[in-house]
Protein backbone atom coordinates (compact mmCIF):
# COMPACT_ATOMS: atom_id res chain seq x y z
CA UNK A 1 0.00 0.00 0.00
CA UNK A 2 1.16 3.74 -1.07
CA UNK A 3 1.61 5.61 2.15
CA UNK A 4 3.31 8.55 0.59
CA UNK A 5 1.42 11.62 1.60
CA UNK A 6 1.35 14.49 -1.60
CA UNK A 7 3.38 17.03 -1.43
CA UNK A 8 2.51 20.27 0.74
CA UNK A 9 0.08 18.43 2.75
CA UNK A 10 1.07 18.28 6.39
CA UNK A 11 1.03 15.58 8.66
CA UNK A 12 -1.75 15.83 11.11
CA UNK A 13 -1.06 16.92 14.31
CA UNK A 14 2.44 18.44 13.21
CA UNK A 15 0.91 22.31 12.24
CA UNK A 16 1.70 24.68 14.51
CA UNK A 17 -1.34 26.04 16.39
CA UNK A 18 -2.02 29.67 15.31
CA UNK A 19 -1.69 31.99 17.95
CA UNK A 20 -3.53 35.69 18.27
CA UNK A 21 -3.02 39.45 18.68
CA UNK A 22 -6.32 40.94 20.45
CA UNK A 23 -5.65 44.73 20.04
CA UNK A 24 -7.38 47.67 21.26
CA UNK A 25 -8.27 50.53 18.58
CA UNK A 26 -7.85 54.04 20.04
CA UNK A 27 -5.32 54.58 22.05
CA UNK A 28 -3.41 51.72 21.21
CA UNK A 29 -3.34 50.98 17.37
CA UNK A 30 -4.54 54.27 16.89
CA UNK A 31 -3.98 57.33 18.15
CA UNK A 32 -6.50 58.30 20.98
CA UNK A 33 -9.12 60.72 19.34
CA UNK A 34 -9.74 64.21 21.46
CA UNK A 35 -12.58 63.06 23.94
CA UNK A 36 -11.54 59.31 23.85
CA UNK A 37 -13.37 58.27 20.97
CA UNK A 38 -13.73 58.35 17.64
CA UNK A 39 -15.95 60.93 16.06
CA UNK A 40 -15.07 61.64 12.41
CA UNK A 41 -12.98 59.03 9.98
CA UNK A 42 -9.83 61.62 10.55
CA UNK A 43 -9.97 60.82 13.76
CA UNK A 44 -8.32 57.32 12.48
CA UNK A 45 -4.72 57.82 13.06
CA UNK A 46 -2.48 55.06 12.99
CA UNK A 47 0.32 54.86 15.61
CA UNK A 48 3.52 55.42 14.00
CA UNK A 49 5.07 52.66 12.32
CA UNK A 50 2.35 49.70 13.63
CA UNK A 51 1.46 48.96 10.33
CA UNK A 52 4.79 47.90 9.03
CA UNK A 53 5.12 45.95 12.37
CA UNK A 54 1.64 44.38 11.50
CA UNK A 55 2.22 43.33 8.26
CA UNK A 56 5.48 41.71 9.56
CA UNK A 57 2.88 39.84 12.56
CA UNK A 58 0.66 38.58 9.87
CA UNK A 59 3.51 37.28 8.10
CA UNK A 60 4.87 35.15 10.69
CA UNK A 61 1.31 33.86 11.03
CA UNK A 62 -0.01 36.12 13.99
CA UNK A 63 -3.76 35.77 13.59
CA UNK A 64 -4.89 39.61 14.25
CA UNK A 65 -7.87 40.86 15.85
CA UNK A 66 -9.55 43.98 17.10
CA UNK A 67 -11.40 44.79 20.56
CA UNK A 68 -12.87 47.53 22.07
CA UNK A 69 -16.35 48.89 22.80
CA UNK A 70 -17.83 51.85 21.14
CA UNK A 71 -20.64 52.69 23.64
CA UNK A 72 -21.13 56.11 21.84
CA UNK A 73 -22.77 54.39 18.67
CA UNK A 74 -24.83 52.55 21.24
CA UNK A 75 -26.02 55.01 23.37
CA UNK A 76 -26.32 57.23 20.35
CA UNK A 77 -24.04 59.52 20.72
CA UNK A 78 -22.33 58.96 17.47
CA UNK A 79 -24.95 57.66 14.58
CA UNK A 80 -24.20 54.26 13.07
CA UNK A 81 -23.54 55.77 9.60
CA UNK A 82 -20.78 58.35 10.60
CA UNK A 83 -19.61 55.26 12.80
CA UNK A 84 -19.31 53.17 9.37
CA UNK A 85 -17.36 55.35 7.75
CA UNK A 86 -15.39 55.49 10.42
CA UNK A 87 -14.89 51.56 10.75
CA UNK A 88 -14.57 51.81 6.71
CA UNK A 89 -11.73 54.25 7.23
CA UNK A 90 -9.89 51.81 10.06
CA UNK A 91 -10.23 48.84 7.64
CA UNK A 92 -9.61 50.20 4.81
CA UNK A 93 -5.99 51.39 6.28
CA UNK A 94 -5.00 47.72 7.37
CA UNK A 95 -6.16 46.57 3.90
CA UNK A 96 -4.24 49.16 2.27
CA UNK A 97 -0.99 48.15 3.90
CA UNK A 98 -1.55 44.51 3.26
CA UNK A 99 -2.43 43.53 7.10
CA UNK A 100 -5.66 40.71 7.24
CA UNK A 101 -8.31 41.01 10.07
CA UNK A 102 -8.99 37.64 11.53
CA UNK A 103 -11.97 39.29 12.84
CA UNK A 104 -13.42 42.20 14.56
CA UNK A 105 -14.86 41.56 18.07
CA UNK A 106 -15.43 45.87 18.32
CA UNK A 107 -18.97 46.07 19.95
CA UNK A 108 -21.84 48.55 18.74
CA UNK A 109 -24.07 47.45 21.34
CA UNK A 110 -25.14 47.82 25.22
CA UNK A 111 -27.57 46.92 27.73
CA UNK A 112 -28.88 50.38 27.28
CA UNK A 113 -28.62 51.13 24.12
CA UNK A 114 -30.98 52.58 21.91
CA UNK A 115 -33.31 50.43 20.02
CA UNK A 116 -31.82 47.38 18.08
CA UNK A 117 -28.55 48.53 19.54
CA UNK A 118 -29.74 47.90 22.90
CA UNK A 119 -28.04 44.10 23.86
CA UNK A 120 -25.82 42.37 26.45
CA UNK A 121 -23.70 41.33 23.63
CA UNK A 122 -20.77 38.42 25.19
CA UNK A 123 -18.29 40.68 22.84
CA UNK A 124 -18.75 43.34 25.18
CA UNK A 125 -15.39 43.59 27.38
CA UNK A 126 -14.65 42.93 30.24
CA UNK A 127 -16.13 39.99 28.82
CA UNK A 128 -14.53 37.22 27.03
CA UNK A 129 -16.63 36.16 24.99
CA UNK A 130 -14.48 37.34 21.75
CA UNK A 131 -11.49 35.60 23.09
CA UNK A 132 -13.20 31.81 23.59
CA UNK A 133 -14.89 32.39 20.26
CA UNK A 134 -11.58 32.88 18.50
CA UNK A 135 -10.61 30.24 20.26
CA UNK A 136 -13.50 27.68 19.21
CA UNK A 137 -13.65 29.02 15.39
CA UNK A 138 -9.60 29.85 14.47
CA UNK A 139 -8.37 27.52 16.71
CA UNK A 140 -5.74 29.70 18.54
CA UNK A 141 -3.82 28.67 21.67
CA UNK A 142 -5.27 31.09 24.19
CA UNK A 143 -2.73 30.73 26.40
CA UNK A 144 0.27 31.85 23.95
CA UNK A 145 -1.97 34.86 22.37
CA UNK A 146 -2.03 38.20 23.24
CA UNK A 147 -4.20 41.26 24.28
CA UNK A 148 -2.62 44.49 24.19
CA UNK A 149 -4.18 48.21 25.34
CA UNK A 150 -3.92 51.27 27.19
CA UNK A 151 -6.76 50.42 29.03
CA UNK A 152 -7.30 48.18 31.92
CA UNK A 153 -11.07 46.89 30.42
CA UNK A 154 -9.65 45.12 27.64
CA UNK A 155 -6.80 43.94 29.78
CA UNK A 156 -8.32 42.51 32.31
CA UNK A 157 -10.57 40.60 29.35
CA UNK A 158 -8.44 39.52 28.38
CA UNK A 159 -6.33 38.45 31.51
CA UNK A 160 -9.67 36.37 32.75
CA UNK A 161 -9.87 34.71 29.17
CA UNK A 162 -6.14 33.38 30.01
CA UNK A 163 -4.32 35.65 27.40
CA UNK A 164 -0.74 37.36 28.04
CA UNK A 165 -1.46 41.07 28.65
CA UNK A 166 0.69 44.11 27.46
CA UNK A 167 -0.28 47.76 28.74
CA UNK A 168 0.85 50.23 26.31
CA UNK A 169 1.89 54.27 27.82
CA UNK A 170 -0.10 55.50 24.61
CA UNK A 171 -3.42 56.66 25.16
CA UNK A 172 -5.25 55.97 28.83
CA UNK A 173 -1.95 54.40 29.38
CA UNK A 174 -3.59 52.55 32.16
CA UNK A 175 -4.59 55.60 33.92
CA UNK A 176 -8.53 55.01 33.72
CA UNK A 177 -8.26 52.37 37.05
CA UNK A 178 -11.54 51.06 36.30
CA UNK A 179 -10.26 47.21 37.36
CA UNK A 180 -7.27 45.87 38.96
CA UNK A 181 -5.06 43.88 36.54
CA UNK A 182 -1.29 42.69 36.57
CA UNK A 183 0.25 42.83 33.44
CA UNK A 184 2.59 40.34 32.23
CA UNK A 185 4.50 43.31 29.86
CA UNK A 186 4.18 47.46 29.41
CA UNK A 187 5.79 48.83 26.71
CA UNK A 188 6.47 52.72 25.22
CA UNK A 189 3.97 51.87 22.57
CA UNK A 190 2.29 48.86 20.05
CA UNK A 191 4.70 49.47 17.82
CA UNK A 192 7.99 48.74 20.22
CA UNK A 193 6.36 45.59 21.75
CA UNK A 194 5.25 44.38 18.25
CA UNK A 195 9.24 44.65 17.11
CA UNK A 196 10.22 42.75 20.01
CA UNK A 197 7.45 39.90 19.64
CA UNK A 198 9.09 39.10 16.26
CA UNK A 199 12.50 39.09 17.87
CA UNK A 200 12.33 36.54 20.37
CA UNK A 201 9.06 33.83 21.39
CA UNK A 202 7.67 35.28 24.32
CA UNK A 203 5.82 33.22 27.18
CA UNK A 204 5.23 33.50 31.02
CA UNK A 205 7.78 31.40 32.24
CA UNK A 206 10.33 33.02 29.52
Amino acid sequence: MDHERPAGIPIPGTTPTPRGLFLDVWGTLCELPPGGRASAPADVRFVPGVLDALFACHREGWRLYLVGNETDVALGHLDERTWKRVEETLMGGLEDAGIEITRSYICTTHPNGIGHLQSDSVYMLPGTGGFYHASHNDGIDIERSWVVGDSTLELVAGWRAGLMTCAVATGRAMSDGEFHVDVDVRYPDLTEFLGLLLQRSYDRAG
